[in-house]
């Protein structure tokens, strides 16, 4: 889908219906925690995760994962999950690919916060989408 067949308002509704279908305890622990919409990464961005253009990512994490927090860590700006949008629509058929897109990039993201490996990260988005419970 191109951005012009999916306006912002309608991706942002679909981030929102993400978000609010994690477990209820991980949205409880995320604190001072922004998730923003933005079109797409910067080149800073893609650096960071070591990503070349013409490649892009679907979102990123940008703070301090909570176990590498130190006990004085305070009065700091919010940790930053953003999904870029037009990269997850150019790789969409439909909306259906639009939502898995937003979940998969959202569960990913959230995983970073709580500082979980890649291979967990996987693990939970198996059992997101199979419908298993998440513990």
């Amino acid at each position: 889908m191109t951005p012009d067949e999916f306006s912002a308002d309608q991706f942002q509704v679909l981030v929102n219906e993400a978000m609010a279908s994690l477990p209820q305890r991980f949205r409880d622990a995320m604190v001072n925690m922004a998730i923003v919409v933005e079109d797409e990464p910067t080149l800073d961005q893609l650096r960071e995760v070591e990503v070349e253009p013409p490649d892009t990512i679907y979102g990123i994490y940008e703070g301090i994962p909570l176990p590498e927090r130190q006990w004085a860590q305070g009065n700091v700006l919010p940790d930053k999950i953003t999904i870029f949008r037009v990269p997850i629509l150019e790789d969409s058929v439909d909306e259906d690919d639009i939502v898995v897109g937003i979940g998969e990039t959202l569960i990913h993201e959230v995983g970073h916060y709580f500082g979980l490996s890649e291979e967990e990260i996987m693990e939970i988005e198996e059992k997101y989408w199979s419908g298993e419970a998440l513990e």
